[in-house]
């Protein structure tokens, strides 16, 4: 009898987890979709590749690259904008939002690309920046002209004679302030950007119903995603009441989330998202993970996609980080959205250093291992991942000695600002070499040539020194190399949809050395360790018992004593284990 009882139990546990997987399969199966299991990869338009040497990449240069796109195994590209611009602040400061930047090439050029890119099955993702315009945009030119002006309430403006409005922070003003003082109508524009950057009034549905036009006129010609620039920041109280002294610490939460957000993005959803079979991805997620739920969740109708910078500021410190840190925020983001809303899986964009340099060790006893497992922690993690160009193959940082070199906005008026405030300018300098956005930024490096391949002209911004040992042509015939392991890396998640849809879970949390986690989905499970150290690491996990088989390694051996498994400096491994 007692062994009837047994067997009875053991039936019922089993046919319990049956239907468990069961329920877990029917849940994912009812919320797959196509962005989400995209591999993203970013492409900085102007640093890729040079088609007629003029120093600057573009759109031709791209398309004489498409082969190279698709080898890597990468689902769809986010290009940064492409629109006609002054150039300010890298075409982030838009005249026309119809049509191409004549350094980047035509609207032919920008129509054949996108034809080349599907017809090789990958999607595009069109960058939106509608929290400003270039200060030479018609629609300025013309709220500048006169008070009475059709197209005054496009841009936020407070008259001189109410005296000086509330202070605004500005990102990339020299001084801080963003206000500008405009002498033509006696007022004062806002910017929350740089001087030329002034910032669109969403609060008129005239400026609305532009912006729907503008994405409408790209969906139609095939464009498959939006992402959009600052856009937690559209809405703004307009009567600008005073804020508390240092609010700028806390940005996001006086900037983002405005009165009025949810509001035009619903009407956004309307109008364009839910027209098209598009996705659209906002940069910044609030400063809560209840905004951010509140941005994505499907019920919510507004956008589809999360894109928070909790992690990605984590590894922005001269002093390195502890991987406590690290766990920690992607745990936190990945048990948030375990079962509704859906986020982005990145650590590095055109605002960041390069991540090897900044998450892993750059030297060159460690450049290449370190790189191999930060992409495989990137496209290991559930939610979308971005990889930015020239992370394929680990560039680095440039190490600038001088401000004279740098060309971004950002750091020149940060630059300026400091000096104003009478700051170490020493210790802004080693700060900003080691942060700023132009080491991500540099020119991509495909050969051991003149500019590394990248133009025949003097390219924009210097090609790091050392393209000689990094760069593509070099890595493609390597099996070996970090451009190859990057290709295996993606084929292992676009293989795998537990690596895609699968639970998460974190394994000895307090491991200040390996970041170990399981992946499961469909009773297949497979663990993850990475070592985020110089030396040798151990970690004994009750997974680590159960190895079936080593799905991919970027050394060529695992050190397993019955789970106690000791990892070389910056070894990442991913196994397929027992469930």
């Amino acid at each position: 009898m007692k062994t009837y009882f047994k067997i009875l139990f053991v039936m019922t546990v089993i046919a319990g987890c049956t239907q468990q997987v069961k329920l877990e399969k029917e849940l994912v199966n009812s919320n797959k979709r196509w962005w989400k299991e995209s591999i993203i990869y970013q492409i900085y338009p102007r640093s890729f590749n040079d088609s007629n040497g003029d120093g600057v990449g573009d759109l031709r240069g791209i398309i004489q690259k498409l082969d190279y796109i698709k080898s890597l195994g990468v689902t769809a590209v986010w290009l940064n904008p492409i629109y006609a611009s002054p150039n300010d602040d890298n075409g982030y400061d838009i005249s026309n939002y119809k049509e191409i930047m004549t350094e980047f090439g035509t609207m032919q050029d920008f129509d054949e690309l996108l034809k080349g890119l599907h017809e090789r099955g990958i999607k595009f993702v069109m960058d939106v920046v509608v929290n400003h315009s270039s200060d030479e945009h018609e629609w300025f030119k013309q709220s500048r002209s006169s008070r009475d002006n059709p197209y005054r309430n496009y841009y936020h403006w407070w008259p001189a004679e109410k005296g000086k409005p509330n202070y605004r922070w500005s990102f990339f003003d020299e001084k801080g302030e963003a206000w500008k003082y405009d002498s033509i109508t006696n007022s004062y524009y806002l910017h929350y950007f740089a001087q030329k950057q002034p910032d669109l009034n969403w609060e008129n549905p005239k400026v609305r119903q532009e912006v729907y036009s503008i994405m409408k006129f790209w969906a139609e010609k095939g464009v498959d995603g939006f992402r959009l620039d600052a856009f937690q920041y559209v809405s703004k109280d307009t009567t600008f009441p005073k804020l508390p002294k240092n609010f700028e610490k806390d940005i996001n939460k006086y900037y983002g989330m405005g009165p009025n957000l949810h509001k035009y993005l619903r009407e956004m959803y309307d109008e364009v998202l839910s027209k098209y079979d598009v996705f659209a991805v906002s940069e910044g997620a609030g400063s809560t993970l209840e905004d951010a739920h509140s941005l994505v969740d499907e019920d919510r109708k507004e956008l589809q996609m999360a894109y928070h910078f909790e992690s990605v500021g984590i590894g922005n410190k001269l002093e390195g980080y502890k991987l406590s840190e690290l766990k920690k925020s992607f745990t936190k983001w990945d048990t948030s959205f375990a079962e509704k809303g859906w986020i982005s899986i990145f650590l590095n964009n055109h605002d960041n250093a390069r991540v090897v340099s900044r998450f892993g060790n750059d030297s060159p006893e460690f450049r290449e291992v370190s790189a191999k497992m930060i992409n495989t922690f990137i496209l290991s993690m559930r939610g979308t991942p971005y990889i930015y160009y020239g992370d394929e193959i680990s560039m680095t940082n440039i190490h600038f000695d001088s401000i004279s070199q740098y060309k971004d906005i950002a750091a020149i008026n940060g630059y300026k600002k400091a000096l104003s405030e009478k700051k170490d300018m020493d210790a802004f300098m080693r700060d900003l070499n080691f942060t700023s956005r132009d080491n991500g930024r540099t020119p991509m490096q495909w050969d051991t040539s003149t500019n590394a391949g990248f133009t025949t002209g003097t390219p924009w911004l210097p090609v790091n020194e050392n393209h000689k040992e990094i760069n593509v042509a070099a890595q493609e015939n390597n099996p070996n190399s970090v451009l190859n392991h990057f290709k295996k890396m993606v084929k292992l998640r676009k293989d795998n949809e537990v690596l895609v849809y699968g639970a998460y879970k974190l394994l000895d949390e307090n491991n200040e050395e390996v970041y170990a986690y399981t992946r499961t989905l469909d009773g297949k499970k497979m663990l993850v360790l990475l070592n985020f150290t110089n030396h040798e690491s151990s970690i004994s996990v009750n997974a680590a018992k159960k190895i079936e088989s080593i799905l991919i390694n970027n050394y060529s051996d695992l050190i397993n004593k019955n789970g106690k498994i000791t990892l070389k400096p910056y070894q990442s491994v991913i196994c397929s284990i027992k469930n």
